[in-house]
């Protein structure tokens, strides 16, 4: 019997769910919630796989095959003109009382205790 999926951590579900590009496209591809984490934490906040990795509450090595994943993802519909779904996956959305956050990314965290990261 396989080992169960371990739920990792993010901060908010996305605003925004869909994306495609201009004109007729029917063609979407799926991103899910954690891989849209993965993405929003390293390339966007700064952070490194090792600190994804502790603030999705994963392994490192979990952090880079998500990452690896959602930019293989990302990277294919744009080339090919297809549309992105947000959705689906192994995910906890956080409560903000958590201890074991640090100072990760979540904006719930931030505002008290993340002010100074830089």
């Amino acid at each position: 019997m396989p080992r169960p999926r371990k739920s990792r951590k993010v901060c908010a579900l996305p605003k925004v769910r869909e994306f495609h590009p201009s004109g007729d496209t029917q063609e979407f591809m799926t991103l899910t919630v954690d891989e849209y984490e993965a993405i929003r934490l390293i390339d966007k906040e700064g952070f490194s796989q090792e600190e994804c990795a502790g603030y999705m509450q994963v392994a490192r090595t979990t952090v880079q095959q998500i990452y690896t994943a959602a930019r293989t993802k990302i990277a294919n519909a744009l080339v090919e003109g297809v549309g992105i779904h947000i959705e689906g996956g192994d995910y906890t959305v956080c409560d903000g009382k958590e201890t074991q956050c640090g100072c990760g990314g979540c904006k719930r965290h931030r505002m008290n205790r993340c002010k100074n990261r830089e």
